[in-house]
């Protein structure tokens, strides 16, 4: 008989919620993040800033905030694969998948794909970002070591 240690049964349907959850912590907290920004400016919220790729820039107070909110948008994405994946080795394929459906959504909101090097900087960081962190927790988690025996100790 083959060892059950660590092994992985496929399961696609676990696999396509635990993308569809991704995403949608993904979307929820860069929602917050941008509300947050935007309180803090006093702008008006749009779709623009999550989708539109001028938004993104370094000329403006209000691109560098958004792209402060999309690097502080990738540590609490790193928290969710430590929560929900809670597998180092799939950090990496979750985060490319999240910044791929991004760039999909950004592609149909801007009828091509984006222009602006900021755009590219800014998410190939967020990715960078995202995948190190949460693969280092996921890491920390899997390595702890396992305690063999919980009972109290008997004298014999």
């Amino acid at each position: 008989m083959g060892s059950h240690f660590r092994s992985y049964v496929w399961d696609p349907v676990l696999i396509i919620s635990q993308i569809i959850l991704m995403q949608c912590i993904y979307y929820s907290f860069l929602g917050l993040w941008l509300a947050g920004v935007d309180g803090l400016v006093h702008t008006s919220r749009s779709l623009d800033q999550v989708f539109n790729y001028e938004v993104l820039g370094f000329s403006t107070t209000q691109g560098r905030l958004s792209m402060m909110a999309f690097i502080l948008n990738s540590l609490t994405c790193a928290l969710g694969l430590w929560f929900f994946i809670r597998r180092g080795k799939q950090c990496l394929d979750f985060t490319v998948t999240v910044h791929f459906f991004h760039m999909i959504g950004c592609w149909i909101y801007n009828a091509h794909l984006p222009a602006a090097l900021s755009w590219w900087l800014v998410n190939v960081a967020c990715m960078a970002l995202m995948a190190v962190i949460g693969e280092y927790l996921c890491m920390r988690t899997e390595l702890r070591a396992i305690p063999v025996n919980t009972a109290p100790k008997s004298n014999l």
